[in-house]
């Protein structure tokens, strides 16, 4: 054996020596076989090829083949499920104390670890890129979500190529990489089907991605992408939910590797939509949640019990003492019956979800176990990647882009989806309050960094066989930066020096395997320094102390005023929170030293990580021009089909005037369909031809039905005549003839006088709250040209204006729009061409199907935008509510699901 091994040493002389026994080469198999494997260095990715060892002469009978051995993991790497859910709220899962049974995560618990004292960036793609790379946030160019990034190092959402993901590392080493769920690092502007694909998870190196791209996706109909092409599975598959789908997809994956490829160990970066809105449960756990009546004491008593539960199972020290309940918000028995009776409704579809996404995470533990895969398999379920989410605003919507630009629906009219609550017909989020009672027992919720409440997170961890102290409580102050060197210390793998020649800098958090062991249950922790920092907002934990900022304005308002100078504008909080785990005790007044010395350190850690600058705007960054494929391009040009382009790559037709032209052939006997749509259900606008009910042109087959009964009338009534037949036969066969003659004249009314063809519309969806159209009159065969031009009545944002509909050079309608949508459509939807890909923008006024293709010809579409105002985007000036929310329209009673 050792002489086999000095063979191989000599013959893969490409390959690098380790530089450690941890890390040392291990080979199976006879050198040169087809069934040697090797293991690397892991030093170079990928690794250089190994010099060829066999013998070459003249002639190939003369010759030795040699082959170069597959790459592999170390002897006793593991499978990797990594879990993490989305918005959760630390003290939402009964695991952490919270009321919503959640057996999945108390399955990992009990058979591992649970560690209290984990944190988030507070943000959803910050800490999804700062989980994937071992580095903090800002130190990978998410110091914000992706959709408000801006042209600095720490906040363009671009992650380096000198900072490589797990997905990469773990990829070269011989495992099978896959990304299951929610992908929000690929930047928006990247995110079209011209690419480019580097920053998609395939790119990143994960070799299968199923989910979608962006914040947030219904889940009933998602923006769904296999690899890089999207897919539409929910298409006339009624009661498909990406949940069930993701799970279906993850462990048919996992089955398929152990069969392929017993031997080869995979990672599963696993992480599901939920609970980030909308909230969308199935009916059946609907029923099964609201049956408990989890929430109907309210938010208040909720959070009581919570921390109660926190302390019976040890979450929380016996001393641990509860936050207040805020000023800013409304005290449950402040309340009226209707308002508390559509809250608890908004929490019971939320804990719905949260008990159904663990439900499929828990399908696929159980397949893991059913594979005879479990105690070789890391599992890691964090819950949520920041605090719950507080985005709602004080009443809840049963649409989460009524939030997103600024308008808040008053509790009377939401009465109107509260039957419908959680279905497709539902876009939903709970009322702020709720997201305060799911952080128990911290102050503050998502976006607030400088708080647990915004970034403590529930984690749990088993590794049956390595992780022996089952059911054990850590209090260790970690991070999510931790994830990565924790995964390649179990798989016995280096941090690479180089990935693609490219040399990479150090990854940034600290292996947690120390805490598996049950000496080191109270040890000090590793991780000494950490700082925090998003959208302003900022804090440093060092050695059991945090200093934090409080923040200037509230997560579930939308700011009227300017916000203050983002470094004198802001009082500091200090908090010894080894001794005060909530950070209830604010000894900043008392220890004015520590407190100057803490923000000295944070300073320094925001220099070394690219924190600056810091910047405390939200609109400005939302609306800054950022790199794109239509950067600057006013005039856009299209034919035929085209679907799936996300907005970062479609003409934006927000808060300016536009024209749009489409030149159009009609077929004999009328079309219908879509021209051309953004967004959908939600919000957005539709210019299509409306449903067509000349079904007797297009149908030969009725045609000829219709002229044979007619035939065939008056043949009976010739015959009856001839024959005397009695009075009864006589009016059946009149009976006949006249029906077949309403059957003909149908003919001409539909042929010549054009009722029941497509008539051309333009319909403008306001945040599915109300909708205002623009018809002409049925067009007939032949080329047309159909020309939508509205004059905006701004500047400024969610302004109105007037449009003009005309069909071959004359107006057919015209029309106002009192307020226009201010920042954005649904992101979950599309840019389309030629069909409806997702959900309709109509809902009962020219209601239709999706994909409602168009059945005519589209040879030229053209759309021409006004410049944006320069009011739009004023650099310091924040978005209050731009508008009352309208009196929303009537629900179609279509069956939900």
């Amino acid at each position: 054996m050792f002489k086999r091994v000095l063979i191989a040493a000599a013959l893969f002389v490409g390959f690098e020596v380790s530089a450690g026994a941890a890390f040392a080469q291990q080979v199976t198999g006879t050198p040169g076989s087809p069934e040697a494997t090797t293991t690397i260095t892991g030093k170079q990715l990928p690794p250089p090829d190994p010099k060829f060892g066999g013998v070459i002469k003249e002639k190939a009978s003369e010759s030795k083949s040699w082959w170069p051995p597959r790459v592999v993991p170390p002897k006793g790497a593991p499978n990797v499920l990594l879990i993490m859910t989305d918005d959760q709220g630390f003290g939402a899962p009964s695991t952490f104390g919270g009321v919503i049974p959640t057996p999945a995560m108390d399955r990992i618990a009990k058979a591992g670890l649970r560690y209290t004292n984990f944190h988030s960036t507070s943000l959803c793609s910050p800490t999804r890129a700062a989980i994937i790379t071992g580095r903090n946030h800002h130190s990978v160019g998410f110091g914000v979500v992706g959709e408000v990034a801006t042209g600095f190092p720490g906040y363009d959402s671009i992650i380096p190529i000198e900072k490589g993901t797990i997905g990469t590392i773990l990829k070269e080493n011989g495992y099978a990489t896959s990304w299951f769920g929610k992908d929000h690092n690929t930047p928006s502007y990247q995110s079209s089907q011209a690419g480019p694909f580097n920053q998609w998870p395939n790119g990143m190196g994960f070799d299968y991605f199923y989910g979608f791209v962006g914040g947030d996706a219904s889940q009933w109909q998602p923006n769904l992408f296999r690899n890089t092409t999207a897919i539409y599975p929910f298409r006339g598959n009624p009661g498909w939910n990406l949940e069930t789908a993701m799970a279906d997809e993850a462990i048919h994956y996992m089955k398929q590797l152990k069969e392929i490829a017993p031997g080869k160990p995979w990672l599963v970066y696993y992480v599901p939509g939920a609970t980030h809105a909308p909230h969308h449960p199935t009916p059946e756990w609907i029923r099964k949640i609201s049956d408990m009546h989890l929430f109907d004491q309210g938010w208040n008593k909720v959070r009581e019990t919570i921390f109660a539960n926190q302390k019976r199972l040890g979450i929380m020290p016996a001393d641990a003492k509860l936050t207040p309940w805020p000023k800013e918000l409304p005290e449950w028995d402040s309340l009226g019956e209707l308002e508390k009776k559509l809250f608890i409704k908004q929490a019971d579809i939320y804990g719905a979800y949260l008990a159904y996404a663990d439900n499929e995470i828990g399908r696929v533990i159980q397949a893991v176990e059913d594979l005879g895969e479990l105690d070789n398999t890391l599992i890691i379920y964090i819950g949520g990647d920041n605090g719950a989410s507080a985005e709602g605003m004080l009443n809840g919507t049963p649409n989460e882009f009524t939030t997103f630009n600024g308008v808040a629906v008053p509790v009377k009219a939401q009465y109107l989806w509260y039957p419908f609550w959680g279905s497709d017909k539902t876009f939903p989020h709970y009322a702020a309050e709720w997201a305060w009672a799911m952080d128990t027992p911290f102050k503050w919720v998502k976006q607030v960094p400088s708080h647990f409440g915004g970034t403590a997170q529930g984690m749990v961890m088993s590794w049956p066989g390595h992780i022996k102290d089952l059911g054990g409580i850590r209090r260790q102050f970690h991070h999510v930066i931790d994830i990565v060197p924790t995964i390649l210390e179990a798989a016995g793998i280096p941090a690479p020096d180089t990935i693609n020649g490219i040399k990479q800098l150090p990854i940034e958090g600290v292996s947690m395997v120390y805490t598996w062991d049950q000496a080191n249950a109270k040890a000090s922790t590793r991780h000494t320094t950490q700082y925090f920092e998003m959208l302003g907002n900022r804090a440093i934990y060092h050695e059991g102390w945090v200093a934090a900022t409080t923040p200037v304005t509230l997560p579930w308002e939308l700011s009227t005023k300017p916000p203050p100078d983002v470094i004198t504008g802001y009082k500091w909080e200090l908090y010894n929170v080894q001794d005060d785990p909530t950070e209830f005790n604010d000894l900043a007044a008392k220890m004015p030293e520590k407190l100057k010395q803490m923000q000295e350190l944070f300073y320094s850690e925001a220099k070394k990580y690219n924190v600056l600058p810091l910047d405390n705007s939200t609109l400005a960054r939302w609306n800054t021009p950022r790199p794109s494929l239509t950067a600057g391009q006013t005039v856009f040009t299209y034919s035929g089909e085209l679907t799936g382009v996300p907005a970062s790559a479609a003409p934006s037709i927000l808060n300016k005037s536009y024209t749009i032209t489409a030149e159009v052939e009609i077929p004999e006997g009328g079309a219908e369909g879509m021209i051309v749509t953004e967004g959908g259900r939600f919000g957005g606008y539709g210019l299509f031809l409306s449903r067509s009910f000349n079904w007797w042109y297009k149908a030969g087959l009725f045609r000829n039905v219709g002229l044979g009964v007619l035939a065939f009338g008056l043949l009976l009534v010739w015959r009856g005549r001839s024959r005397n037949w009695s009075r009864l036969k006589m009016r059946m066969s009149y009976t006949v003839v006249i029906l077949a003659s309403l059957l003909v004249l149908a003919i001409f009314t539909t042929h010549i006088v054009n009722v029941g063809r497509g008539k051309p519309v333009f319909l403008y969806n306001l945040l599915n709250l109300k909708r205002t159209t623009w018809s002409g009159p049925a067009l007939g065969a032949g080329k047309h040209t159909i020309v939508f031009d509205y004059k905006s009545d701004g500047p400024g944002l969610g302004k109105g204006g007037t449009g003009v509909l005309s069909v071959d050079g004359k107006e057919v309608a015209r029309n106002s729009l009192e307020h226009g949508t201010p920042i954005t459509f649904p992101e979950d939807e599309t840019f389309d061409i030629g069909q409806d890909t997702r959900t309709g923008v109509a809902m009962l006024e020219y209601r239709y199907d999706v994909p409602f293709k168009f059945t005519g010809k589209i040879n030229k579409l053209t759309f021409n935008l006004a410049p944006a105002p320069n009011a739009v985007a004023e650099p310091r000036t924040e978005l209050g509510p731009t508008m009352e929310a309208p009196e929303p329209e009537p629900i179609d009673e279509a069956p939900e699901r």
